[in-house]
């Protein structure tokens, strides 16, 4: 189903006034972390005619109102209105729909490498497919890499923390060997600390034992793994017969044509 003129810039004109209004409504809050997302969230909107102003390609218009929507919904739903914490498998969702995005980006750039005249190798579509996948899982990773020094360096807490009931470490093996101790059916763990005036503290982990973000980290690269996999299928089938495998076309930049009209 083809989006049409009408549907795409009725997508385009929420996004961009429903920013605004939780722009302004932040801003009356007082809460300036939300203003600079909302900000950001609105200069984001404008990448995709950038990208087809100066690199000189078309982006399909599914594409567009797919990844404003991926923006608006990691940035202000996600972030603002915290999704992330109140909407089970949230971040799993747009993770996987990332690594279907960055594939198909990954794609659409040798395949119109292989199609230019000036370049003179040529790769199977095989290989096509394979080098999507390989981007679109680079993306992921270049990503975790954020989300881990936004946690080293800011205390961000990007890579979420989860409560577990099982450990399973060799640092617990009182003779140094390299041996797993396994400690199951955790019910609570204590944590002693000292403040900044020298006070102890205690808190109280209740159901289990703090995981800092592994889980979390694997997940996200997992979903990445499935959502360019799946890319990186349609894409084999698309490059082989671009006339039977069209679906995948709406998800593939082409190179603009003299006089081409977005569209």
């Amino acid at each position: 189903m083809k989006i049409n003129g009408k549907f795409e810039l009725s997508i385009y004109f929420f996004l961009r006034l429903f920013v605004l209004i939780t722009l302004i409504r932040q801003i009356m809050l007082d809460n300036w972390g939300s203003v600079f997302i909302c900000i950001l969230t609105l200069i984001l909107f404008f990448i995709p005619s950038i990208i087809e102003r100066q690199m000189g390609i078309r982006l399909p218009k599914t594409l567009e109102a797919i990844i404003l929507l991926f923006i608006f919904a990691a940035e202000i739903l996600g972030e603002i209105m915290n999704f992330y914490g109140t909407v089970p498998h949230w971040d799993t969702m747009l993770h996987t729909i990332n690594g279907f995005l960055a594939a198909a980006i990954g794609f659409s750039l040798i395949d119109i490498l292989n199609e230019h005249e000036k370049f003179s190798f040529k790769l199977s579509p095989f290989f096509v497919a394979m080098v999507a996948f390989c981007f679109s899982m680079t993306i992921g990773v270049l990503w975790e890499f954020f989300e881990f020094a936004g946690d080293q360096w800011l205390n961000l807490d990007m890579q979420k923390d989860r409560v577990v009931q099982k450990i399973s470490s060799v640092e617990l093996e009182p003779e140094g060997k390299n041996i797993p101790v396994i400690i199951d059916n955790i019910q609570k763990t204590e944590i002693h600390s000292i403040d900044s005036n020298g006070k102890p503290l205690t808190t109280t982990i209740e159901g289990g034992y703090l995981e800092l973000g592994i889980i979390d980290t694997m997940k996200d690269l997992i979903v990445n793994f499935i959502g360019a996999v799946v890319f990186s299928i349609f894409g084999l089938l698309y490059i082989k017969n671009r006339d039977k495998y069209q679906f995948a076309g709406r998800f593939i930049p082409v190179k603009k044509e003299q006089g081409d009209e977005k569209g």
